[in-house]
């Protein structure tokens, strides 16, 4: 018997709550951010992170074979460019839920990618999304008045190297256990994004206790606490199924916004937003169905 026929409802519950805790994240981001460079925060914040799920991966970590540790470091370089185009566009962002969707579309590019640079075919799927998808960032470029903000076209470079980022994920280091290449990825996000800010950034001389406060929920809930959950509900369940239940994070990502900044959406905005979900539906259908028939039962096959 499978793990997903073992627990389905428990890694789907898990799953659910990432997308939660994930969305969160961008609210403590965008918070921290007031008093903090970007560079610095995310640097720091994943730093930390590795350094507390080190602890969890350290007896696997102490027995792995020094080349896949450098692979792991070496994926972590390409974590640090998404990342960071990730935050740049997080800063100079107005508007939370519109830049969450538009980051999802690294879910979309990911076959695009595939097909591009190692010759793999993407499913017909992939491409009846993507017209869908250019469609809705297209309607929210019309929301500007027919412009490209900075924000948006930061999130659709950290959308294309996310994309970029899981292809090699698969390719080149899919040996190493989940929970150590994590850790190597954040310490070497962390370490790499430090380092730049120290050099390019000015450092704040002190951190108000608010921003502090951001900074550590960052640190501890939607990085540390996400990726370990994450990490054992991916265990529980195959990543094609995972991926569709994570597709979430944008949705909440613009409801906490709604929540917590007073974010509208104009209606362009919404219908692109709309898109761009459906477009990640479509992409990901026949896991999508899969889905379904599990919480409805009752659904014909």
């Amino acid at each position: 018997m499978s793990t997903l026929t073992r627990a389905p409802w428990q890694a789907d519950a898990l799953l659910l709550l990432v997308t939660i805790v994930a969305a969160g994240g961008w609210i403590f981001s965008k918070e921290a951010l007031a008093g903090m460079p970007p560079l610095l925060f995310i640097g720091t914040r994943f730093l930390l992170a590795g350094l507390i799920l080190l602890g969890f991966a350290w007896p696997t970590l102490s027995r792995m074979p020094a080349r896949r540790i450098r692979r792991g470091f070496f994926v972590g370089l390409l974590f640090s460019v998404a990342i960071g185009f990730w935050i740049m566009g997080l800063q100079t962002s107005s508007h939370l839920g519109e830049s969450a969707f538009i980051n999802s579309l690294g879910i979309l590019l990911v076959p695009v990618v595939a097909k591009l640079l190692f010759g793999d075919r993407p499913p017909r799927s992939t491409w009846i999304a993507l017209p869908i998808a250019l469609a809705g960032f297209a309607l929210l470029s019309l929301n500007a008045g027919f412009k490209v903000e900075k924000s948006q076209l930061l999130m659709v470079c950290a959308a294309l190297c996310f994309a970029l980022l899981i292809n090699v994920n698969t390719r080149v280091v899919r040996n190493v256990p989940a929970l150590p290449l994590t850790t190597l990825q954040l310490l070497g996000v962390g370490a790499v994004l430090t380092l730049t800010s120290l050099i390019f950034e000015r450092q704040p001389v002190a951190l108000d206790i608010s921003i502090l406060g951001w900074f550590m929920a960052s640190v501890l809930l939607s990085s540390s606490l996400r990726f370990f959950i994450q990490i054992k509900a991916q265990g529980m369940t195959t990543p094609s199924h995972a991926s569709v239940i994570l597709m979430l994070e944008a949705v909440w990502t613009a409801l906490f916004a709604a929540l917590w900044f007073s974010e509208t959406m104009a209606p362009l905005q919404l219908l692109g937003c709309g898109l761009i979900f459906a477009a990640l539906l479509i992409n990901r259908w026949y896991w999508v169905r899969k889905l379904l028939l599990r919480w409805l039962p009752g659904v014909t096959r």
